[in-house]
């Protein structure tokens, strides 16, 4: 193929709009949210609000930098700047292992999906056939993930709104066919209490949530491929406090209504499964694992086309090797989507062979690293809103609110979850945080190597070209 000259803007507004919209809705959000709710019972709609409204403080911090600066390196290209070089260079290998990582356990979920409707295929089978076509996907151009993204964002969104509209139906008993003795806003209280398990178990239920909401800033990576780059941050930023609120408050509050959140059924089938169980509709444990499956292959296709984003970024910066920074004639860095799924296959490879030991390892040492991207988007706008305002005040068009005071507030709350984690040894927090720190000390060490390296050449160069200048004078 013929080298092109960077990214194209092939995404149009209604993809943007739909990578911003199904970008909030994970498949964690189907299949995590069952442990949450025997955690902290009703309460853990206080879980989802908290991370939720830290998701909304965080998103506004990276839209007002990313509306000043499209660019395909978001938070990792303002960090570059804000902070220097070690910290856009780790904070950026650090989303793209997170990303890879995120790949092989997706594919596996999906295998087991497909494997359960078509048995002749073996697991392993299914997860190269989804990791194969989505990466031809990529590979094809900027617009062909838009569009697959489209679809599988519009399926997602769809299912919540009509999970919600049936579900609010039947807790006021209008659902026409369907009577649940056990659909009531009485089981928020009933059952124990708001908070069964005592107010600390909000906080352990936000440790359960946090990593579901991941996801949230692809729409500000994808805008730099955009016809309009800026409207397009703008537009996602604002709408950020009302997609959390309904997909995720809006159909957790159904769930925990529609059924005592002690329900044994929540634990077995999975919270939106037994929710539609509860009022008779047929073959619903299918019809969640078709919408969990779109959710799935959603994730794997932004998964790799994020990661691959970031790499090109990191390439074009000279922290990731230049022929990541290459695109075809259409403007797709195929070095990059292409490392990205090795890595991914590789992890993939490990899920099946190593699942209790290396795989584990790698699932939990990215596992935190959603918490680090947010503390270093906080550091990045402190520091990024003063140059700003420097230099091109009119790009201000996104303003992160009671600045600087919300943000050291957002960052001492991010803080805080971490320090929770570490004393948590129940959940895996502990070991997810150790194992996540260790990954980022080692990261970082090749950050400032690197840099140290770089400094070196630089003060070499001008003493050759001195030495040279006295030769010849």
């Amino acid at each position: 193929m013929t080298p092109g000259s960077g990214l194209q803007a092939g995404l149009k507004n209604r993809h943007l709009t739909m990578i911003a919209i199904g970008g909030v809705i994970g498949a964690g959000l189907f299949v995590g949210s069952s442990s949450g709710i025997a955690t902290a019972g009703p309460g853990i709609l206080l879980s989802y609000a908290l991370v939720g409204t830290l998701v909304v403080l965080v998103m506004r911090m990276l839209g007002e930098m990313s509306a000043a600066n499209p660019t395909s390196g978001s938070f990792s290209a303002h960090a570059d700047r804000a902070l220097g070089r070690w910290a856009g260079f780790s904070i950026g290998w650090l989303y793209w292992f997170f990303w890879v990582v995120v790949l092989a356990v997706e594919a596996t979920a999906g295998a087991k999906i497909l494997e359960g409707w078509m048995p002749a295929v073996p697991q392993w089978g299914w997860a190269l056939i989804v990791m194969t076509v989505l990466t031809a996907t990529n590979l094809v151009s900027v617009g062909s993930y838009g569009e697959f993204e489209f679809w599988f964002a519009g399926i997602k969104v769809v299912a919540i709104g009509a999970f919600i509209v049936v579900g609010a139906l039947a807790i006021f008993g209008v659902l026409p066919g369907v009577h649940s003795d056990k659909a009531g806003f009485s089981n928020l209280t009933s059952h124990g209490g708001f908070l069964p398990h005592g107010p600390g178990a909000i906080l352990t239920g936000v440790l359960l949530v946090v990593f579901s909401f991941m996801g949230s800033e692809i729409a500000t990576l994808a805008a730099g491929e955009s016809e309009d780059p800026q409207r397009a941050v703008t537009k996602s930023t604002n709408s950020i406090i009302w997609r959390i609120g309904v997909f995720y408050l809006g159909s957790i509050l159904i769930v925990v209504s529609l059924l005592p959140w002690n329900d044994a059924s929540i634990a077995k089938d999975g919270s939106y499964v037994a929710a539609l169980n509860s009022l008779g509709i047929a073959h619903a444990g299918q019809i969640m694992n078709v919408i969990v499956l779109t959710s799935v292959l959603s994730c794997l296709n932004s998964g790799l086309y994020t990661a691959s984003r970031m790499a090109f970024s990191l390439g074009e910066r000279g922290d990731a090797p230049k022929v990541f920074a290459r695109t075809t004639s259409r403007g797709v860095p195929m070095a990059a989507i292409i490392a990205s799924v090795l890595f991914g296959f590789v992890a993939v490879f490990f899920n099946y062979k190593f699942p209790d030991t290396i795989f584990l390892f790698l699932v939990n040492s990215s596992g935190a690293v959603a918490l680090f991207v947010w503390l270093v988007i906080c550091f990045s706008q402190l520091r990024m809103r003063k140059i700003i305002q420097r230099e091109a005040p009119e790009k201000l068009v996104v303003k992160m609110w009671l600045y600087p005071y919300l943000t050291w507030a957002t960052a001492g709350l991010i803080v805080g979850v971490l320090v929770y984690m570490l004393f948590d040894t129940k959940h895996d927090g502990q070991e997810t945080v150790l194992l996540s720190l260790l990954v980022a000390a080692l990261v970082l060490a090749v950050a400032f190597v690197k840099e140290k390296v770089t400094a070196g050449r630089r003060t070499e160069v001008p003493a050759a070209e001195a030495t040279e200048k006295v030769t010849t004078g």
